[in-house]
C-alpha cells in the first residue's frame, strides 16, 4: 500500500452502516475523517440484518469481531418452506463452507459498535447536521441512502419505479438462542422471512404483492392486524410469530438502477446511494460494507485520487450489479403462483434430497468473495 490516505481530509455524508464503516476504515489508515449525520442520534428502527461470510471478512479486518460477538448469532442454515410450513429445501451453510462465518445481528447494535469504533479511531461525528450539497475541499463520500442528494450531483434526477410489493418489519420476543437458522415461507404473491436475534428477540420481514402504494420510506407504522390478515393462510410457526407482533413498520419496495457514475474527481458514493437493492438476497448492508473497504483500499493504494476513485467503481460496479439482479430474481421466485410454484417447489425438494450441495454452490460467487483481496488482485 502507498499509505496515500495519511492526513487526507475526508467528509462523509450519512451515518448509516456504509458511512460508519467507511469512516472507520479511512481513519484506521490515517485519514482525517468528519462524518455528518442529519439525525440527532445514530439510531435505527428495529430490524435484524444478515451478515454473510463475504461481509464478516471486512468486519474482522476492521477489528470488530470481539465487539460484535456478544450481539450476534451464527447463522447455520437457510430453510425454505411453502406457505403451509412444509419443508422445500434446507441449505446447510456450515457443511458447505465450515470455516466461513455467517452472522445475524440487530441493525441498531451493529451501528452502535461501528460508531464506537469510529469515534475511538478519531472520526469527528457531527450529529444533527443536514448537508445537501458536497462540502468544498478534500474528498466527499456520499453514504446518504436511497434519496441521496450526492448521487443526484453525479447522475441527475432519477425516478425509481414501484415493484408492486410492500413489506412489514417486526421484532418479537423469542427464546434465547446460541445460533440461528433463517427460515423463508413462500406463498403465491407473498413470502415471509424470520430468524432469531441475540438477547431473546426474533426478526420478521413479510412481503406481499399489492399496487396501492406510493411511499418508499420504511419508517411508517402500521396496524399489526393488517400483517396478520395478509398472512392468515400461512402455517407452521408463522401464526404464533405473528400473534406476538405488537408493533410493525411498513414500506413500499422500489427498484432503482445501479448508478452509472459513482464519482468525479472529488466525490464518491457508496451503499444505497450507488446501488439500492431489494431485500431478497440479504446483501444491502453487505454491499455497503464491501464498498467502504474497497474504496478505502483503492484510495490508500493510489496517490492520484481520480485514478483511485475510477478503480473503485471499476471493481465494485460489476459485482453489485450481479447482486441486485439476483435479488430481483428472488423476488420473482419467492412469489410464484399456480403450476409454476408447485413445479419449482418439487424441483427444489428433489435437489435437496438427491443433490444437497447443488443449491449452496450456486452462491459461491457471492459468499466466497474476499473484499480484502479484491484490490490486491484485480483492477491493475
Amino acid at each position: 500500500m502507498a499509505a496515500a490516505l495519511q492526513g487526507r481530509p475526508v467528509s462523509i455524508i450519512g451515518g448509516g452502516i456504509g458511512g460508519l464503516t467507511a469512516a472507520l476504515a479511512l481513519a484506521q489508515r490515517g485519514a482525517s475523517v468528519t462524518l455528518y449525520e442529519q439525525a440527532a442520534e445514530l439510531a435505527e428502527v428495529g430490524a435484524g440484518i444478515q451478515l454473510s461470510a463475504n461481509v464478516v471478512r471486512v468486519l474482522d479486518a476492521l477489528g470488530l469481531g470481539p465487539a460484535i460477538a456478544p450481539h450476534a448469532l451464527r447463522n447455520t442454515a437457510v430453510h425454505l418452506h411453502d406457505a403451509a410450513g412444509r419443508a422445500v429445501m434446507q441449505m446447510d451453510l456450515l457443511a458447505h463452507r465450515p470455516q466461513a462465518r455467517f452472522l445475524i445481528i440487530h441493525r441498531a447494535r451493529l451501528i452502535a459498535v461501528l460508531a464506537a469504533a469510529a469515534a475511538a479511531a478519531g472520526v469527528d461525528i457531527q450529529l444533527g447536521t443536514r448537508i445537501d450539497a458536497p462540502p468544498q475541499g478534500g474528498l466527499v463520500i456520499g453514504a446518504d441512502g436511497l434519496k441521496s442528494p450526492i448521487r443526484q450531483v453525479l447522475n441527475g434526477q432519477q425516478v425509481p419505479f414501484f415493484t408492486g410489493q410492500t413489506a412489514w418489519r417486526a421484532i418479537i420476543p423469542d427464546a434465547p438462542a446460541q445460533s440461528a437458522t433463517a427460515q423463508v415461507f413462500m406463498g403465491a404473491g407473498q413470502h415471509l422471512v424470520s430468524y432469531p436475534l441475540a438477547h431473546g428477540q426474533r426478526n420478521i420481514v413479510a412481503v406481499v404483492e399489492r399496487h396501492d402504494w406510493q411511499d418508499e420510506g420504511w419508517s411508517l407504522l402500521d396496524d399489526p392486524d393488517n400483517l396478520r390478515r395478509a398472512f392468515s393462510s400461512f402455517g407452521g410457526p408463522v401464526p404464533e410469530w405473528l400473534a406476538a407482533v405488537t408493533a410493525t413498520n411498513i414500506w413500499g419496495l422500489f427498484r432503482h438502477p445501479v448508478a452509472e457514475q459513482w464519482h468525479n474527481d472529488h466525490i464518491a458514493i457508496l451503499g444505497d446511494a450507488a446501488h439500492p437493492t431489494l431485500p431478497f438476497l440479504a446483501q444491502g448492508a453487505g454491499m455497503a460494507i464491501e464498498d467502504a473497504w474497497i474504496l478505502t483500499a483503492c484510495l490508500d493504494a493510489e496517490t492520484d485520487q481520480p485514478t483511485a476513485l475510477a478503480r473503485y467503481q471499476a471493481l465494485r460496479q460489476p459485482r453489485v450489479t450481479r447482486i441486485v439482479e439476483a435479488a430481483n430474481a428472488n423476488a420473482r421466485n419467492y412469489h410464484l403462483r399456480g403450476p409454476k410454484r408447485h413445479a419449482a417447489h418439487a424441483i427444489l425438494r428433489m435437489a435437496n434430497r438427491f443433490a444437497p450441495k447443488v443449491m449452496p454452490s450456486k452462491f459461491d460467487w457471492l459468499y466466497d468473495y474476499d473484499p480484502l483481496q479484491a484490490v490486491k488482485t484485480r483492477g491493475r
